[in-house]
């Protein structure tokens, strides 16, 4: 196969944020998009679509208490309408139309505001789109929301998950850059495990020692730290680790979404202490073989159903017994998450910008897993690794 490049071995952290001509691009291709669907406005309020066109970057979206909106005209800059204790941070972003109310409020927490701003842009007749499918949801209260489209009786609202869905599936270069450099991050401390990972450790240790070796090498946050461990190789790889011992003859898979400056990385590395049982080794093999695979059908004009029979095909053949995690990898970016998933159904075709990862995982035994997991950038010329490649052969600690 055409080995997959990597670019990744030295990376000096990128700029924080983007310059107002990100911004820019992202509203101009969302408002040629919104010309085409005949749409008037977008009613944005979740945290990464309100980042992704104004830049705003806070952690206070941790509170359910405050909703929070960006409405994107069919023809001028975003408009803010947000709680007043936001007002300060909006105004460092390129927005300069920031309307604010005073929230939490009982019995108002910015309807009117919201409904006076959505007349604006839409008239009385006019279309606002708002995400309404698969992987997106509402943050703002349904009573709230249908209090805004009754009053706005003469507006269609219609879903627009195919306009954000378009324009956060392809990644800037700057984007890149910062998924990048998280997943460098990230692959250094999987290199370095072995030297503070050890038997005797509890899985609650090993975790926490873990997340605090990635901070300590530069990420902002580590929001997913997830895997598994158990002797001979592991099942439940979502749960939090529980107190368990690490022993001789144990696998563990540590899976982490890690944040540089609000991009994610998500990928993982197994790892076997002492020794490593022959059904372990084969289907580390197995999963790798296939990870390789995926990478050889991540391609411009592939879709993602096609890269998910490339590693399927190679996890049958191998003796998989099995697997009911529903897909093999997605998209990554703002979300730990992201569209596409790399499922026998997803069609979406592969364009170069899109962030991918594949995720390989194969039942070996009864009760037993093996996963593995890279992130990659479509590329015209071939995929480019965003993780630093783990080792062929399962790797031994101690």
């Amino acid at each position: 196969m055409t080995e997959a490049k990597n670019t990744n071995s030295i990376i000096p952290a990128p700029p924080r944020g983007f310059p107002e001509a990100e911004f820019e691009a992202r509203l101009a291709r969302a408002q040629r998009l919104m010309a085409e669907r005949s749409v008037d406005g977008l009613l944005l309020m979740t945290e990464p679509e309100v980042r992704y066109f104004s830049g705003f970057f806070t952690q206070f979206w941790q509170s359910p208490t405050r909703p929070w909106f960006l409405v994107v005209p069919a023809s001028a800059k975003p408009i803010a309408v947000i709680p007043e204790i936001g007002a300060e941070c909006m105004a460092r972003t390129w927005i300069d139309d920031i309307r604010t109310w005073s929230s939490p409020h009982p019995s108002d927490d910015g309807v009117s505001l919201l409904k006076t701003t959505l007349t604006e842009v839409a008239g009385a007749t006019g279309r606002i789109g708002i995400p309404m499918g698969r992987e997106t949801n509402l943050r703002m209260p349904l009573v709230d929301l249908e209090e805004v489209r009754g009053a706005l009786s003469g507006v269609e609202f219609v879903d627009a998950t195919d306009i954000i869905r378009a324009l956060r599936m392809i990644k800037s270069e700057a984007e890149i850059a910062k998924t990048r450099h998280i997943c460098s991050i990230v692959s250094d401390a999987f290199e370095a495990l072995p030297t503070f990972i050890h038997t005797g450790m509890t899985d609650i240790d090993a975790f926490r020692t873990f997340k605090i070796e990635i901070l300590g090498r530069g990420a902002d946050d580590v929001p997913y730290l997830s895997g598994g461990a158990d002797a001979g190789g592991y099942g439940d790889i979502i749960s939090p680790p529980f107190g368990r011992v690490i022993a001789e003859g144990d696998v563990l898979m540590i899976d982490t979404g890690s944040l540089f400056d609000g991009y994610f990385s998500d990928f993982d590395r197994n790892y076997a202490f002492g020794h490593a049982t022959d059904a372990a080794r084969r289907a580390y093999d197995v999963i790798y073989r296939a990870t390789e695979a995926g990478l050889e059908a991540a391609r411009p004009g592939a879709t993602a159903t096609d890269v998910f029979h490339a590693m399927e095909d190679v996890l049958q053949a191998g003796g998989s017994l099995g697997s009911d995690v529903g897909r093999l990898g997605h998209g990554l970016g703002m979300h730990l998450t992201e569209w596409p998933s790399n499922t026998a159904t997803d069609g979406t075709v592969l364009e170069a910008g899109m962030i991918l990862t594949l995720e390989p995982g194969m039942s070996f035994a009864p009760g037993k897993v093996m996963v593995h997991e890279e992130d990659l950038v479509i590329r015209e010329a071939g995929p480019e690794l965003l993780t630093r490649r783990a080792p062929p052969e399962l790797p031994i600690i101690g």
